[in-house]
């Protein structure tokens, strides 16, 4: 034998290596090696592209049916319906008006000016929107408007909608839907710059900003107090029709920062009772002042509750009352809350309005020119309410309002009582109350910056 060409075991492991660990890596490594080699021997060779067989195969495709298509479209374009939106314009007739929504139906026009409910389209004021529908060629499809009372609010929803060859006007109950908004301001100038804009794009509508300033205005001295970096957090609620705001409400919370105290004031109406509706602290003092110390505004006081000589009799008696001197349609308001006991001419005191209170206390007004709307014997009326105009009716010698406050039917000095401000909430109500305040309280809370506090808070005193 060749000695060259001799392969033994020994020699074998003298290859693979001197240690067991080296000799099974080697001998792992000579495995997939050979298995590699084999797998690349027996793999096919893929063939070439150009020489695999080419085949023709064809079909008959069918044609869409381009006429059954274009019917189907004609039916669709002839059901068109466009909806229209206008608002009144001043001067606007009910012609001009259909022109601008885009009606052209003679039918439909006549009907509007001759239903009872569908003419009241015609009476809508300045600025109130209008909704129409039609089909392409103008005939009207249905309209849509909302009647509003004198104090801009909705009253009455009213739709004409086409029956065939006829129409049929519904009206219905205009239905509001309320929201609650909140709003932080920090004063860089003033007051009102504050309330017209800010980072949130929300302007404060001009009736909260009234409130807010009533609601502080015995603490903070608007004129003069306000000062850069004063800030104040409001809470009220809105009303809006169809996504369109319609008017703003009651003031629900507010706090105000002056000068580095914070005076705070929630609204309140027990929701079981319907009583105590007024602003509290939120401890649950009522803040609320017990009557007003003028029904009118910014009046001057005449006569007061004292002895005078009377300036028709000529007689040296008591007068029972305070006279403010105020030109002829001057706004009365009501001293306090209650129910109209009488509205209507008592001898000397011509148009006379008698209000009773809690706690047997009455409030007169006497030599009104006309009432306000409503008021009526059992009329329900709330501290500042109009119910009546300065005039000079009765036994009068100029414009002014004769005032009263009584107390168990007899005429008394109001400025010499000390009269409760309004009865307390009871223990239920106070109970109902604090779950009320803890959600405005948190809701201040989200208003206030990150990292704010430090003032001292104090009530606002109405």
């Amino acid at each position: 034998m060749n000695q060259i060409h001799k392969f033994t075991s020994s020699r074998l492991f003298s290859l693979l290596g001197s240690t067991r660990k080296s000799r099974i890596i080697s001998a792992s490594a000579l495995f997939l090696a050979v298995c590699a080699f084999g797998a690349a021997g027996v793999a096919p060779l893929a063939p070439d592209a150009s020489d695999l067989p080419v085949k023709t195969v064809q079909e008959t495709v069918a044609t869409p049916d381009l006429s059954a298509q274009i019917n189907v479209l004609e039916q669709q374009s002839s059901s068109e319906h466009f909806v229209h939106e206008e608002k009144i314009r001043a001067g606007d007739t009910l012609a001009t008006l259909l022109t601008r929504l885009g009606v052209d139906d003679d039918a439909a026009e006549n009907f509007i000016k001759k239903d009872k409910v569908a003419k009241g389209v015609m009476q809508l004021k300045t600025g109130k929107r209008v909704q129409a529908q039609t089909d392409d060629e103008g005939k009207l499809q249905w309209l849509r408007a909302t009647v509003v009372d004198g104090k801009d609010d909705p009253v009455t929803n009213i739709k004409v909608t086409r029956k065939g060859e006829s129409f049929i006007a519904t009206a219905e109950p205009a239905k509001l839907e309320r929201r609650v908004e909140m709003h932080a301001r920090t004063i860089s100038s003033t007051l009102y710059a504050a309330t017209d804009s800010s980072e949130d794009g929300a302007k404060l509508p001009d009736t909260i900003v009234k409130q807010i300033i009533e609601m502080f205005s015995t603490n903070i001295d608007f004129r003069g107090d306000v000062k850069r970096g004063d800030s104040f957090n409001v809470v009220y609620e809105t009303f809006w029709q169809d996504g369109e705001f319609v008017r703003a409400g009651r003031v629900l919370a507010g706090e105000f920062t002056n000068k580095g105290t914070t005076y705070q004031s929630v609204w309140f109406e027990d929701p079981q009772t319907k009583q105590g509706g007024g602003y509290y602290s939120f401890d649950g003092k009522s803040l609320k002042k017990a009557f007003l110390k003028s029904p009118v505004e910014f009046s001057r006081i005449s006569s007061g509750f004292s002895m005078r000589v009377h300036p028709i009799s000529g007689q040296w008696k008591a007068h029972k009352g305070i006279d403010f001197p105020a030109p002829t349609g001057t706004p009365i308001r009501a001293a306090g809350d209650g129910v109209i006991d009488f509205a209507g001419t008592m001898n000397g005191y011509g148009n006379f309005i008698l209000i009773k209170h809690w706690n047997n206390y009455t409030t007169a007004y006497a030599h009104m020119s006309r009432f306000g709307t409503g008021m009526k014997k059992g009329a329900k009326v709330s501290q500042g309410d109009v119910i009546g105009y300065v005039g000079s009716t009765g036994w009068s010698t100029g414009a002014h309002l004769h005032y009263e406050f009584r107390v168990g039917g007899e005429a008394r000095d109001p400025g010499k009582l000390n009269v409760q401000p309004q009865a307390p909430l009871t223990a239920a109500e106070m109970s109902r109350f604090k779950v009320y305040a803890n959600d405005m309280t948190h809701r201040f809370a989200l208003l206030r910056p990150a990292g704010g506090g430090g003032a001292a808070t104090r009530v606002a005193a109405k």
